[in-house]
C-alpha cells in the first residue's frame, strides 16, 4: 500500500515514467550493440538516434520531477533526496548514450568471435538497472523491500564488473583485433560497465532514503 498521497503520488508516477524511459534507452542500446556486432552499421546508427531521443526524453522528465518537488511535494528536508535520485537514474541513460556515441563515431572492427561475451556484459549492465527499477518502485510501498533490492543491485554490479574484466582480457588477447580497435573497445566496454556503476550509485541513494524513512 502506498505510503504517500497527493502531490507525492504524482511525483512517484513521474519517477515511474522516468524509470521506464531510461529502460527503453537501454533496450535501444542493446539493439544497437546487436546490430553493430552483426555488421549492420545502418541499423546500429538508427538505434543510436533512438538512444539519443530517449536520453533527451529522460532529461525532460527529470526536470519535470525537480519542478514538482520544488513546487511543494514532500517536506523540504526530503526534496533533495528525490532530486538526487532522479539525477542518478538519469545518469544511467547518459552512460548508454556515451557508449553508443563512442561505438558509432569510432567504428572499431567488430570482434565477431567475442559477440557472446560482449552481449553478456550488456545484459549484466541492464540487469543491474532492472533491479534498481524495482528498488525505486518499492520506496513508495515497502522500505524493507527497497533496501533488499538496493543490496541486490550491488551484487549485480559486481557481476557486471567481473564480466567486464573478463571480456576486456579476451579483447586484448585477440589476434584478430587491431591495436586501434582494442583501445576503442576498451573504452566502449568501460562505458557499458558504467551503466551498471550508475545503477549502483542510484541504489546507494535508494538505500539511504529507505533507511531514513524506516528510522
Amino acid at each position: 500500500m502506498p505510503i504517500f498521497g497527493g502531490k507525492e503520488s504524482s511525483v512517484f508516477e513521474a519517477i515511474e515514467s522516468h524509470l521506464e524511459v531510461v529502460k527503453e534507452s537501454l533496450v535501444a542500446f542493446r539493439e544497437l550493440m546487436n546490430a553493430y556486432l552483426d555488421g549492420d552499421f545502418e541499423r546500429a546508427r538508427a538505434f543510436e538516434r533512438e538512444v539519443d531521443q530517449l536520453e533527451s526524453k529522460a532529461d525532460t522528465l527529470r526536470r519535470s520531477i525537480e519542478t514538482m518537488l520544488y513546487e511543494g511535494a514532500f517536506l523540504p528536508a526530503n526534496r533533495g533526496d528525490y532530486v538526487r535520485l532522479s539525477e542518478l537514474i538519469d545518469q544511467v541513460a547518459d552512460a548508454a548514450e556515451s557508449a553508443a556515441h563512442t561505438l558509432i563515431l569510432a567504428k572499431p572492427k567488430a570482434p565477431m568471435e567475442l559477440k557472446g561475451e560482449i552481449m553478456e556484459l550488456v545484459e549484466s549492465a541492464i540487469e543491474s538497472y532492472a533491479i534498481l527499477e524495482d528498488a525505486v518502485n518499492a520506496l513508495n510501498s515497502d522500505v524493507d523491500r527497497a533496501i533488499e533490492l538496493a543490496k541486490a543491485v550491488e551484487d549485480a554490479e559486481e557481476k557486471a564488473d567481473e564480466v567486464e574484466y573478463d571480456v576486456k582480457g579476451k579483447v586484448f588477447e585477440s589476434e584478430t583485433v587491431t591495436t586501434y580497435a582494442k583501445l576503442i573497445w576498451n573504452q566502449i566496454l568501460t562505458k557499458i560497465g558504467d551503466i551498471a556503476d550508475r545503477a549502483e550509485d542510484a541504489s546507494d541513494q535508494v538505500m539511504l532514503m529507505a533507511i531514513k524513512r524506516r528510522g
